[in-house]
């Protein structure tokens, strides 16, 4: 009984469910029993995950800076749970489009926010914001949830101000005995099957590759905590099953990043993909670029210590599932979310891992 059965026939929404990670949850979700509608903007490339998922799924198309139309359709759908993922998630963009960034980030999490505090029957709603939230001082150590919030260009900043807006609502008005419980999530770099985002290093890997060209990389020594989307939206299920539960004490804020091995430089990720994945080739691009951060980590010390949740997949095997992922879509037309989903979780059962049991206290 996976996440406790928390998940079986309730109405979950997910915003941003055509997104990488969205598309992922939904599909985990689904297997979970729930019942599950989503709220995003149309998928911006073509490919994407969620068209080759081709999941029946209620959706609504509404950009979530629209208030009035978020509030009627969230206010129709009675969402027990809602996981909110819709974001402009990408840092190069928002240099491109700072005020888009801020409004969708920022404002978009109220709108959500502040509908949810008019339906009855919710009980509990995570808010899945970054790692680079974070004030970040390019320092060894990873950042845990008592660390300064900040962020030099508009999306972290932005996702910086999505906690404190979640953190306001929590405080303001979902303090009730009776309120939905509140949390926020925070992970790594996320890498997995299905990614067409721009500015990405393995989409742009996969484009490179079809295009029959070397990867432009802008900062092969930039490093971060990679994991796969699968790691953290198991978190994000385990924290959704704790409020539901109604176990007060987990509406705060979470990290859920890789070990210490998943802190890798852009270039030892580059050379890992290439041993599952021959003919990978890249080269340093001199072109000047934006301000981006070279070093972060992450602590998940809380989330190991308070919820049990571990990853299940190594550095290598997250590595290897991505690539195999990428390679059976390219060379042969196979979509392997679902296979590899149930590989996940077959594994974590072997693993005892404690969300695939019947509680995860």
């Amino acid at each position: 009984m996976m996440f406790g059965n928390a998940y079986r026939d309730r109405r979950v929404l997910v915003t941003g469910h055509t997104g990488f990670k969205g598309s992922w949850l939904v599909l985990w979700l689904q297997m979970l029993g729930a019942k599950v509608s989503g709220i995003s903007l149309p998928a911006e490339s073509s490919p994407n995950h969620w068209d080759l998922l081709g999941l029946d799924v209620e959706t609504f198309y509404i950009d979530i800076r629209d208030e009035s139309a978020l509030r009627q359709k969230i206010l129709g759908l009675r969402p027990e749970m809602v996981f909110h993922l819709a974001a402009q998630p990408l840092v190069r963009r928002s240099y491109r489009e700072p005020l888009q960034t801020w409004a969708t980030n920022v404002m978009g999490t109220a709108n959500v926010l502040d509908t949810c505090r008019q339906v009855e029957e919710l009980s509990a709603i995570v808010v899945v914001t970054t790692d680079k939230c974070y004030e970040n001082k390019e320092w060894v150590w990873g950042y845990r949830e008592s660390d300064p919030l900040g962020g030099h260009d508009p999306y972290s900043a932005s996702k910086g101000g999505s906690e404190l807006v979640a953190t306001s609502y929590r405080q303001s008005f979902f303090n009730a005995s009776t309120s939905p419980l509140l949390a926020t999530a925070r992970a790594g770099n996320v890498i997995g099957g299905g990614d067409w985002s721009e500015d990405r290093l393995i989409p742009d890997l996969v484009r490179s590759i079809q295009a029959g060209k070397p990867l432009e990389i802008r900062s092969p020594n930039a490093t971060r905590p990679w994991q796969h989307v699968l790691e953290c939206l198991s978190g994000y299920l385990m924290l959704g099953q704790q409020l539901l539960e109604r176990n007060r004490s987990f509406a705060e804020a979470w990290n859920f990043g890789p070990d210490r091995e998943g802190n890798r430089k852009v270039a030892q990720v580059l050379t890992a993909l290439n041993a599952d994945w021959p003919g990978v080739e890249w080269r340093t691009s001199d072109v000047p670029q934006p301000h981006e951060a070279q070093l972060l980590h992450l602590d998940s010390g809380k989330a190991r210590e308070k919820m049990c949740w571990r990853p299940v997949w190594t550095f290598n095997e997250g590595i290897s599932a991505t690539a195999e992922w990428y390679r059976g879509w390219l060379e042969r037309g196979e979509v392997l979310s679902q296979a590899q989903l149930l590989s996940y979780i077959e594994l974590a059962k072997d693993r005892n891992l404690c969300w695939t049991a019947s509680s995860a206290s």
